[in-house]
């Protein structure tokens, strides 16, 4: 499934129009994307939890060449599966 396949799939069952869809999953993503941003969690009882995790620097190889290079630390987003959606896919 896709976005626009997710889009078409609240349309139709929430009765919405498909621009109206469209914002609310839209709105959604933004507000998930802006609390991550933020450094803070989003919890969806059921679902899950999306959290950033932080990684630090490190040293690598670079796969061409063999030679050693750093790797900047950064934070990445997380996502855990709830109860809910692991009983439901099980």
């Amino acid at each position: 499934m896709n976005k626009n396949d997710l889009i078409s799939a609240v349309a139709d069952s929430s009765g919405l129009t498909r621009s109206d869809a469209t914002k609310a999953v839209e709105s959604v993503f933004d507000a998930v994307t802006g609390a991550l941003k933020k450094g803070d969690e989003v919890r969806l009882v059921g679902f899950g939890t999306f959290s950033v995790a932080k990684r630090k620097a490190s040293t690598g190889r670079n796969p061409r060449t063999g030679e050693p290079m750093e790797i900047k630390a950064s934070a990445q987003p997380k996502f855990k599966a709830g109860k809910g959606l692991k009983d439901a896919v099980n």
